[in-house]
């Protein structure tokens, strides 16, 4: 029998290095996961260069990567997919920035970078988008909030560039950094100054509303600076429908990630209480991939939780998170004429709180599969799979062959 459909399921940063705390194993290794350690069993394994060896993903370049975007082609900087998983429609030419709510205080020092990490900014931006003018540059702009203390800028205009820098100082502490063209031409000059002409006019709305005012009496920090970065020049997306042949879905509680779906064509599915963290709802998740797949050739469903313990340094939090993880992946084990794609986007070891270039494990499983000897879903064993070592490109293409839909490449 032949597979017909592809649920790829990204499980964010979960790769990690030998952790202290767990005994020196990862905490893949560490964690009990029947469900995943079955269809490993049942499937054939590997372990996986995102985008290439000794490369460190971000979960944007990894993403495209694994959807068969090369990278180094389509990508530009992560701004306008932000934009775009916020809901701002961006047209080629148009410049995003993603964005945080962030707290300074009145000597100008930046106290936190995330505002407390702030819920429902949904009023700040819209004061923001009705009291900002930024005529005198002739360009439009769209300020839309994302999840908790993030959001997105869209510029529209002529004489714009994109290769601006930072007012991000990426540490508490300091006072935001003045936005700067990178290269000296008129374009990136141009957006260096609407961007810190936007910087002051947002403030100065931001320390009078309201909601701050009253964050500020009840002891929070307030979001009364926007800190923006990942600029990026909109580029044009071959639709997946048409660069494959088969509709697709995407399911995730990341702007990011909704932002690169949109970009390629695929279709947003909502889910409600899906976080991005620890409290999300993965189970809700799940069953809305086994019920789009009655309509979808191909559903990306991204699990965020694993990726957010890794940037903590919390190693035993990671662990337990796959845990509960692997417990909402049960009902894919009687999944009928599927692929099942499981693997990381990139590591986040808890030892050093960022991506590294660490390989990642990754399983298919499936109607078609030659099933290796691998028993365990983790780092070490899976390095030991029939797949060997591919890259995230080879990924999805893997995939489309197993359920026939793979062109042939000569006569």
């Amino acid at each position: 029998m032949t597979a017909k459909k592809i649920l790829f399921v990204v499980l964010d940063g979960i790769s990690d290095r030998p952790c202290p705390e767990l005994g020196g194993l990862t905490p893949l290794a560490a964690a009990k996961k029947p469900v995943l350690d079955r269809l490993a069993r049942e499937g054939i394994c590997g372990i996986m260069d995102t985008i290439a060896a000794g490369v460190r993903p971000g979960s944007d370049t990894a993403h495209l990567a694994l959807l068969g975007y090369d990278p180094y082609k389509y990508y530009t900087g992560r701004g306008p997919l932000e934009c775009e998983g916020t809901g701002i429609h961006m047209e080629p030419g148009m410049i995003g920035f993603r964005c945080n709510y962030a707290t300074i205080a009145k000597d100008g020092i930046i106290t936190d970078r995330r505002a407390g990490r702030i819920h429902d900014t949904t009023d700040l931006s819209a004061a923001i988008q009705e009291g900002v003018d930024l005529s005198k540059f002739g360009v439009e702009f769209t300020f839309r909030s994302g999840a908790g203390h993030r959001a997105s800028l869209a510029l529209k205009g002529v004489g714009i560039g994109h290769c601006v820098s930072s007012n991000d100082p990426k540490k508490d502490g300091i006072v935001p950094l003045t936005v700067q063209p990178i290269k000296q031409t008129a374009g990136d000059e141009k957006t260096a100054a609407i961007c810190n002409e936007f910087v002051r006019q947002s403030s100065r709305i931001l320390f009078d509303h309201a909601i701050n005012q009253k964050r500020v009496k009840s002891g929070l920090n307030p979001a009364n600076i926007v800190l923006l970065r990942g600029a990026g020049e909109m580029g044009h997306f071959e639709p997946f429908t048409k660069k494959y042949g088969i509709s697709g879905s995407v399911i995730s509680a990341a702007s990011l990630i909704n932002g690169i779906g949109n970009a390629v064509g695929l279709s947003r599915v909502p889910v409600q209480g899906i976080t991005g963290s620890q409290d999300s709802n993965i189970p809700g998740k799940i069953a809305a991939a086994i019920h789009e797949l009655n309509t979808r050739d191909f559903v990306l469903v991204n699990i965020k939780g694993g990726d957010e313990s890794g940037h903590d340094g919390l190693a035993e939090q990671k662990r337990n998170f796959i845990t509960k993880t692997d417990m909402a992946l049960a009902p894919l084990l009687d999944l009928p004429e599927c692929i099942i794609i499981i693997c990381a986007d990139h590591s986040t070891p808890c030892t050093i709180r960022d991506h590294s270039a660490d390989p990642v494990p990754v399983l298919i499983h499936g109607d078609g599969v030659r099933v290796d000897d691998v028993t365990r879903f983790d780092e070490y064993s899976c390095a030991r799979g029939g797949l060997t070592r591919i890259t995230g490109a080879a990924l999805l293409a893997t995939a489309l062959d197993l359920i026939n839909k793979a062109h042939k490449f000569g006569a």
